[in-house]
């Protein structure tokens, strides 16, 4: 074999240079690469954190929209289902956006990791209130060091602690109590003495009153049926058939009615009186019929009056207008309603005791001008394709007019009839006869079939009950009062689907008249119930006040404070 010739020297350090030379380039692109590594993660950090603070921008738009859409309400009343509509999407939005905003927090938080050039992002959230005093408190005390960070030494004093609280909850307990009753006898007679036993809810019943208030308001209060309550309750370990549930509703609302009974008469007595009615889907043989829950609100708060709020709810299998009649039989005074004709006979003048005065809905009214001048809404319409109704600048003026009255109305709340007649006299009486004279004008223009026409026609048609507000104080503008009364049942709707019979349809009402009445007097509906039922067997049928929401507030919370 042929020797292999040996590298000159000028080879080798040609070789040498040219492996330092790569080596070098190496290094730089090494280093180019660790600086667009660099770039791209401040670029990626400052891209997350923009995205971050937009998100939390809309997420903070969304929340003041929605407390200020809160606040409009809780000052002003709702003034139509369009406001109900308006706060389920702005809770809906903000819920969403709320989310979105974190997870992109989070994101930023991660890509701001990477690097040190881009300050890490925090969102800047609505001030949340501390949590409730009543709550208990659990102390996890974490252990202190033993020895100084800084030098070692162990002489250490407590100079003091930083708490930082965490909400938690415990999951729903079940216990069985036990009464024990234990006997006696004598040694000298041989009589066997024993305590007596304890009142219970129901007789023989089994069920405590927190038990019975939670499956009362859960289906009533909650809209949550009985069926969906057992199998909630089974799978918690504590099997309870649909039938026992139901022997346990019927004999509350047995015990209970004596409640019912004193709301009534309550409400009865009132000059004044809002009423409604809604559909309820009653159970028949192979169909579904369609029954109503009328509702009779008393609400003197608009006018200063002293009288707490009730409402009272009857059931009935159609809409005859033998029903509200039959329901205000003995009661005259003024009613505020929609148009309904089954109302006719009590505005009759040789009705006994007396006519009722009829008050006309402002809000009705004015809902009817609004569907045509909705632009928004035809729009939606024709966009997916569905007829929509025409948009008349005119149904718009009438709107304005109207939403004038309604202003001065949103200042006078609260004041004593007096005051609100001496207002509306002054600044209301001019505007409602200039939508008086222009209702008349308009129609003149209009054909009888006008959509329009037919809107003016509903009012002038009631003209003297839509300005019996103007001469008396105790009138409200709007029946909004018993439309809130009735919300509750809409959505129960969608969950019950329909009622079990006529006899459930009663005592859904007699339940709605308790747990409806607890809340607009700011009473928490199932732990009132939990009390009462806990307290009317012994309580004393003369004092049976004493447990009505309104005198329950005042009477009951010292006493659990205690």
């Amino acid at each position: 074999m042929d020797a292999v010739p040996e590298a000159l020297p000028d080879d080798v350090e040609a070789l040498k240079a040219a492996l330092a030379s790569m080596r070098a380039r190496a290094d730089l692109a090494e280093a180019q690469l660790a600086v667009a590594r660099d770039k791209l993660d401040i670029i990626q950090a400052e891209a997350a954190e923009a995205k971050a603070q937009v998100s939390d921008s809309q997420a903070l738009i969304a929340h003041l929209k929605l407390q200020i859409a809160k606040l409009r309400r809780e000052r002003f009343g709702a003034s139509s289902e369009r406001t109900d509509r308006l706060l389920d999407q702005l809770e809906l939005q903000l819920e969403e956006l709320e989310a979105s905003a974190s997870e992109d927090e989070l994101a930023a938080e991660i890509a701001g990791a990477k690097t040190t050039k881009v300050a890490p992002f925090e969102r800047k959230r609505p001030s949340r209130k501390p949590f409730p005093e009543h709550l208990p408190r659990e102390r996890v005390i974490i252990e202190g060091p033993c020895a100084c960070a800084a030098c070692g030494g162990t002489r250490l004093s407590k100079l003091g602690e930083d708490i930082t609280e965490t909400l938690e909850v415990v999951p729903r307990q079940w216990k069985v109590i036990q009464h024990v009753r234990e006997k006696f006898t004598c040694r000298d007679c041989e009589t066997i003495s024993q305590a007596p036993a304890p009142f219970h809810v129901i007789a023989r019943g089994w069920a405590g009153p927190s038990l019975l208030a939670m499956i009362l308001f859960e289906k009533f209060g909650q809209h949550q049926p009985l069926n969906r309550q057992a199998e909630r309750y089974a799978k918690e370990g504590v099997p309870l058939s649909l039938s026992t549930l139901a022997d346990q509703v019927g004999a509350c609302a047995a015990v209970l009615m004596p409640l019912f009974q004193r709301i009534e008469a309550h409400v009865l007595a009132a000059e004044r009186l809002h009423g409604d009615d809604t559909t309820v889907p009653v159970l028949a043989k192979g169909k579904t019929d369609t029954g109503r829950l009328w509702v009779y609100v008393r609400d003197d708060k608009p006018f200063a009056g002293p009288a707490p709020p009730a409402a009272i709810f009857y059931y009935s299998r159609d809409r005859r207008g033998a029903h509200p009649t039959g329901h205000l039989a003995s009661w005259s005074g003024v009613l505020q309603a929609d148009a309904y004709g089954g109302y006719g006979e009590l505005y009759a003048p040789s009705r006994h005791p007396a006519p009722v005065l009829e008050a006309g809905c402002w809000a009705h009214a004015r809902r009817k001008f609004f569907e045509l001048a909705d632009v928004e809404a035809a729009a939606h319409s024709k966009a997916r394709g569905q007829k929509s109704k025409a948009v008349y600048p005119l149904a718009l003026e009438a709107v304005l007019r109207i939403d004038a009255i309604f202003a001065i109305e949103r200042e006078i709340l609260g004041l004593s009839p007096a005051e609100r007649k001496e207002v509306r006299q002054a600044r209301s009486k001019p505007l409602v006869a200039e939508l008086e004279a222009w209702l008349h004008e308009t129609r003149d223009k209009l054909t009888r079939a006008h959509d329009l026409a037919k809107a003016i026609h509903y009012m002038l048609r009631r003209w003297p009950s839509f300005v019996r507000f103007l001469d008396d104080g105790r009138v409200c503008l709007s029946n909004n009062a018993a439309e809130r009364a009735l919300r509750g049942i809409a959505l129960g709707r969608k969950s019950w689907l329909f009622c079990g019979s006529d006899r459930g349809g009663q005592r859904a009402a007699i339940l709605y008249s308790l747990i409806v009445t607890a809340k607009m007097n700011d009473v928490d509906p199932q732990a009132w119930l939990a009390d009462v039922l806990a307290r009317i067997a012994g309580h004393p049928a003369q004092q049976i006040d004493e447990l009505l929401p309104w005198n329950w507030r005042a009477g009951a919370a010292p006493a659990r404070a205690a």
